[in-house]
């Protein structure tokens, strides 16, 4: 029997036994011990590494620990402004699955525990389409609603206009803050020259992503010729310089055969750009690439017999590799936080839980950080004593969160997670090292390069102004 098979009570069993979540309201990096913490529960610690009037016994609000009373206070609401319908719904339905996961987790073990009782969480979905327009018309619409939180991601050009919005809400209505938590959005600027105190990221950003691409990359000594291809907005752009100046540090000896931006969410078929890289002799493509624009270009290189290496940003993502189906095998690799195949008991019964939520196969798109930025949120609510978002926003600085099996920490100075990160290839379910698949594909992905913590933390130039 498959994993994900089991009953919900096992799986959730087995996390309370096997995970624990801790979160410390400190601005330093997770040392080296914690990175080899223990699986069992840890407690919430104060500024100074005391433990917060908690048993040792008992897990920190989060997914750890038994079943909780449902919580009775009024609920705390969480705005997703996200591309409901349009090109990429698909993507905006995996995000509200997570965050829902996320969600329900937090409101099953207790909901979130400020000074006047047990409050639940509860999921606004409010559909952008796509658009920036209308994802500000989405915000305001939060705002008159009194909401605090608003989630996002999907585009960074939609996070940067959200930003925006939001420092000027908070400026003009200092009794109806918002602040806004950002689960994908990687253009770098958003937590460097652009970035607010109301906003953090809890996704690594493009620069983090290139860099452990890169690392695997300046071993692969087959690549000679690399052919960039990106969405044509703010994020690709990143993604097209800094394989440029990553690659001219690690491989200068690689050339760069084509450097090509299409329309987002436009293009219907990729078969011309496929025609294109094969005649560039690239041994590579890099795309920061997503939702159905990597979908329909992996599925055009599988249709064309492309041999040719794909390093991706979400190659591993909803579709993608049931597309390229045995065409993806050894010559996609992708980078998360996290994915299946990781290992460890607490990292399958997260795993477990997850696919006993979401059963179905096209469902099988779990990410992690979207769950995990739902509790920590819970955990610095828990800190702060209350759902002000200002005080909670001063409580997310420098907190770290730990389920067990991934350690983070958000980074004070710019309001960047900072968490591992993994390399991985595709290759066939039931490999050494690739004991799930993705989607019933047959096909998932196996580690190449696991990163802890502080391998991925890139300097910053952020200002930020604080209230």
């Amino acid at each position: 029997m498959a994993i994900w098979q089991r009953s919900a009570a096992a799986a959730l069993t087995a996390i309370s036994m096997a995970v624990g979540a801790s979160a410390v309201h400190a601005a330093t990096a997770n040392s080296a011990a914690a990175q080899a913490m223990s699986v069992a529960a840890a407690p919430v610690a104060d500024a100074a590494g005391k433990p917060a009037n908690q048993p040792a016994n008992q897990p920190a609000n989060g997914s750890a620990g038994p079943l909780a009373d449902k919580p009775t206070g009024t609920p705390i609401q969480l705005a997703l402004i996200e591309g409901m319908s349009g090109p990429f719904a698909n993507a905006g339905a995996a995000v509200e699955r997570n965050l829902r996961f996320g969600v329900e987790q937090v409101n099953a073990h207790g909901g979130v525990k400020l000074a006047d009782g047990a409050h639940p969480f509860e999921l606004v979905v409010l559909d952008s389409k796509g658009s920036a327009e209308e994802a500000l018309t989405q915000l305001r619409a939060a705002a008159d609603r009194h909401i605090g939180y608003i989630l996002q991601g999907n585009s960074s050009a939609v996070a940067a206009a959200l930003i925006g919005a939001i420092d000027k809400q908070n400026s003009r209505e200092p009794d109806n803050r918002e602040l806004f938590l950002n689960y994908s959005a990687d253009d770098p600027a958003l937590t460097n020259a652009s970035c607010s105190f109301w906003h953090f990221r809890f996704d690594a950003h493009a620069g983090m992503r290139m860099a452990a691409l890169a690392d695997v990359i300046e071993r692969d000594k087959a690549v000679k010729k690399v052919y960039l291809l990106n969405q044509d907005y703010s994020f690709g752009h990143d993604v097209s310089s800094l394989a440029r100046s990553t690659l001219a540090a690690k491989r200068p000896d690689i050339a760069v055969v084509g450097d090509e931006f299409h329309a987002i969410g436009r293009v219907k078929d990729f078969a011309p750009y496929i025609a294109k890289i094969r005649a560039s002799g690239a041994d590579a493509v890099i795309t920061g690439n997503w939702g159905n624009d990597l979908t329909l270009l992996v599925k055009a290189a599988r249709e064309q017999g492309l041999d040719t290496k794909f390093y991706t940003f979400y190659g591993n993502s909803l579709g993608a590799p049931a597309a390229l189906g045995e065409a993806g095998v050894g010559h996609v690799i992708a980078v998360a936080e996290w994915h299946p195949n990781v290992g460890g008991a607490a990292s399958d019964a997260w795993y477990a839980a997850f696919r006993t939520r979401f059963p179905a196969a096209q469902d099988d798109y779990p990410v992690l950080r979207m769950p995990l930025m739902i509790e920590t949120l819970a955990a610095a609510m828990k800190r702060a004593g209350n759902a002000d978002p200002t005080a909670v926003a001063k409580a997310l600085e420098g907190i770290r969160f730990d389920n067990g099996f991934h350690a983070s920490w958000m980074r004070a100075d710019d309001h960047q997670l900072i968490q591992p990160l993994y390399v991985m290839e595709m290759d066939k379910a039931g490999t050494p090292g690739v004991r799930f698949d993705n989607e019933g594909s047959g096909y998932g992905f196996l580690t190449v390069l696991a990163l802890p913590s502080e391998r991925t933390i890139l300097p910053t130039v952020c200002k930020m102004r604080r209230p």
